[in-house]
């Protein structure tokens, strides 16, 4: 992944980008300011909570499926085993997805998850293990949509190997057999 956005080129959706970065920024910054100002740990564990789970909403269902054209979810088939299941656009949309959206969902998406493991980390430090616990479920927030958008990312790869694969196969064996039929 490149650390630089992509130069020259503007948001496709700033409003998506707005909000997929705003409820981590909250998130975050609730759970770091809140020793200042707030005394009661509900309280801290409920918006903290809150914010995460809403920005949990939004990458899932709205900004992972415009910025990157990627969604998934998870279902228990009759058996009672986990089914993850992923939806890409077709290979032409997603080759027209703005670079500079995509960064921004990738990176942020993995940051976060960093910046909550660190938090835990400090946590543990201190000997807080109720704010572990905080930590605890929105780091485990993350790390869901990291891991649904990564195996998402990964079937639509080869999705678009086999499209191409097909593709070629066909056109080969087309020309192929016209230049039999011309003989």
């Amino acid at each position: 992944m490149d650390l630089n956005p992509p130069a020259g080129e503007n948001y496709a959706h700033p409003w998506i980008c707005f909000f997929h970065v705003v409820f981590k920024a909250a998130a975050l910054a609730f759970y770091m300011l809140s020793a200042f100002f707030v005394d009661n740990f509900v309280i801290i564990f409920v918006v903290t909570v809150l914010l995460s789970a809403l920005d949990f909403w939004v990458v899932k269902n709205v900004s992972g499926r415009i910025l990157v054209g990627l969604r998934w979810w998870n279902e228990i088939n009759e058996d009672g085993e986990s089914v993850w299941k992923f939806e890409c656009l077709d290979q032409e949309s997603l080759a027209r997805m703005n670079k500079k959206d995509s960064w921004l969902f990738w990176w942020t998406l993995y940051l976060t998850a960093v910046v909550w493991i660190f938090f835990g980390i400090f946590s543990l430090i201190r000997f807080h293990a109720d704010y572990v616990l905080v930590v605890g479920v929105c780091l485990i927030l993350s790390i869901a949509n990291i891991v649904g958008f990564t195996k998402c990312r990964k079937d639509a790869k080869k999705q678009l190997q086999a499209f191409a694969t097909q593709n070629l196969t066909s056109r080969l064996s087309s020309t192929i057999q016209s230049a039999f039929t011309v003989v």
